[in-house]
């Protein structure tokens, strides 16, 4: 059996329009010794794709890192199977807010240094000496502590389109950015303050915290299940959503409607909008936002630049993509695209 995908987005395509089964979009993670992350990779591989699931998840030595989809009734075969590992056995799946069949295409397994990079040495601290994990409403309830400085551990692209109230949203572009740059500005506040934080499913908040307490911050808490958990036990137990807007995810879909708020605007005109998009030029690949104004009159492009480049023939186009690196193409928070 081949360890590795062998079809391209437009095959999965038809193959999950075929099927025609509802799928789920889930993400989980898990800090735990992994002696030989390879062999585990592969175990995954082999069963998960027996499963129909699709995905990106890092493994590495320290642990898992896992978004990905999978048919809704394979759901319970899949359960079983992280049951026969003692580190993933009853592990939370944090279930998408909103589905769509193909919020992933392909399944990835890689194997990776960190399962979250974070630039961080880890021998230098004790990771396992966490923040203290807070459910909904006790983290709504800590969020009204004037004694509270809540924190956004995601990047700019994510806090830009939904946030907590009040939070500070670090003008980064990675996660590792973001840990000096906290503990210079809240330097003063180390022994006085709560630091509340949150992301997206919990994963980055579990490492930020023991770096944090490591570097003298008294009072360390973490939003447990990120977003996404913080959203399903508010639906359940009738509680206000404290989170504005959309919530970012790293897949297909590039974001959930968490409340009505549209606290964003499009990149190219201003208008209100919080839709995330990929430059149709896939030379630049550059994501952005955008309103459907825009992408109509933009042929979903970014520039004018990249426009005139999707008018060309494919061959043309892929001349001119050749050789270009565009996995890490952002725009940058405050800095608009060329204005229509």
């Amino acid at each position: 059996m081949q360890l590795y995908n062998t079809l391209s987005n437009e095959e999965r395509e038809k193959l999950i329009d075929q099927a025609g089964v509802n799928r789920l979009t889930l993400s989980f993670y898990a800090y735990a010794h992994i002696d030989n992350p390879q062999q585990f990779r592969d175990e995954l591989f082999v069963r998960w794709s027996e499963l129909d699931v699709l995905g990106r998840i890092y493994v590495a030595k320290e642990g898992i890192n896992a978004q990905l989809s999978l048919p809704a009734h394979n759901m319970s075969a899949f359960k079983d199977f992280l049951d026969t590992y003692t580190f993933l056995k009853d592990i939370r799946l944090n279930i998408a807010v909103e589905h769509d069949n193909k919020s992933f295409l392909k399944l990835k397994i890689k194997v990776r240094d960190k399962i979250v990079a974070d630039g961080l040495n880890d021998n230098t601290f004790d990771v396992t000496n966490i923040g203290v994990h807070l459910k909904a409403q006790d983290f709504n309830n800590m969020m009204d502590d004037p004694d509270t400085i809540v924190i956004d551990m995601r990047n700019h692209y994510e806090s830009e389109i939904g946030h907590f109230e009040g939070a500070i949203t670090p003008d980064v572009t990675t996660f590792r950015e973001s840990l000096p740059i906290i503990n210079e500005q809240l330097k003063d506040y180390k022994e006085s303050k709560k630091l509340l934080m949150y992301c997206t499913g919990g994963i980055r908040c579990e490492k930020a915290s023991a770096y944090f307490k490591h570097q003298g911050f008294r009072n360390v808490y973490q939003l447990e299940g990120g977003i996404i958990e913080y959203t399903r036990q508010i639906k359940s137990e009738g509680l206000k959503s404290r989170f504005i807007g959309k919530n970012f995810v790293f897949d297909n879909r590039l974001g959930e409607r968490i409340t009505d708020d549209i606290i964003a605007h499009c990149h190219q005109c201003g208008e209100p909008c919080d839709t995330h998009t990929n430059c149709a030029n896939e030379g630049c690949h550059l994501l952005f936002i955008q309103c459907s104004k825009c992408a109509q009159k933009m042929q979903n492009c970014c520039s004018d630049a990249c426009k005139n480049i999707v008018t060309l023939p494919q061959e043309q186009r892929k001349i001119l993509r050749k050789g270009i690196k565009n996995d890490t193409m952002i725009f940058r928070k405050g800095k608009s695209l060329q204005k229509l």
